[in-house]
């Protein structure tokens, strides 16, 4: 069955037409300013994605301002893809300290025997003396070994590469969308985004403080921390074998 819509009279077209010219949006310049930022409220603190006791809690707001310095945005969505990219940047900075990080507990494993000895390097390998061996060559030969041996145990290596890679990949990206929205400038429309207001850094400091409020640190609160004994310090457990060449690890 077929339906027809019935025509629309005169009076009422007209009626619509009068009702539709009364809201048109703010007419002043402050009202259409207010009007122009409603888009660009969005949710973009920075202390939310900073790591406790780990980051600056405003590490990611001044890279923020760094990328609104340089590419300028000129409406919300441009400005999303900038906080995309200040998000990648400090995920980049972050895999970068949990490189180093996973470097060190190679060279702490490898130097804090905990079972397995340290291996020196051959004889046959460093010679008789003929050859002079440095502190940073020792130290190097240990961050490997401990490597080596931390590959074998876990997939340890393996996550933290995907991570690095999609961090650089996140950021791409972020830089790529915002790339295609600089190139519609002239179809989107502009909206007045505030400049960056000057970061309260010492008032988040009070609010949330780096180190715990209480004098003692953690090991050395009895009533938060309990020693785990460890065979090297037990009585009845004979300590490890230093190796004679392990001083001159510093």
């Amino acid at each position: 069955m077929s339906h027809t819509k019935n025509p629309i009279s005169e009076k009422q077209l007209a009626a619509n037409r009068a009702n539709a010219k009364k809201s048109t949006g703010p007419t002043s310049p402050a009202g259409k300013t207010r009007s122009s930022q409603n888009a660009i409220k969005h949710g973009f603190t920075a202390s939310t994605f900073a790591v406790i006791r780990l980051e600056d809690i405003q590490e990611i707001a001044h890279l923020k301002q760094d990328l609104i310095a340089v590419y300028e945005p000129v409406n919300s969505q441009e400005l999303f893809a900038l906080e995309r990219m200040a998000l990648a940047q400090q995920a980049i900075l972050r895999a970068a300290r949990l490189e180093a990080g996973l470097f060190t507990v190679s060279m702490n494993d490898t130097m804090a025997a905990n079972n397995r000895p340290f291996k020196p390097m051959t004889q046959d390998f460093i010679g008789d003396g003929d050859i002079e061996i440095t502190r940073a060559q020792n130290r190097n030969f240990c961050m490997a070994d401990g490597f080596a041996h931390q590959a074998k145990k876990s997939h340890i290596w393996t996550l933290f590469l995907r991570y690095q890679s999609q961090a650089e990949r996140q950021y791409r990206r972020a830089l790529e969308e915002f790339n295609r929205l600089k190139a519609l400038r002239s179809e989107l429309p502009a909206q007045d985004i505030p400049a960056p207001g000057p970061i309260q850094e010492d008032l988040l400091q009070e609010l949330v403080p780096d180190e715990p409020i209480d004098p003692l640190q953690p090991e050395h609160n009895p009533r938060t921390y309990s020693p785990v004994s460890h065979p090297e310090t037990t009585p009845g457990h004979a300590p490890p074998r230093q190796n004679p060449d392990a001083s001159i690890i510093e």
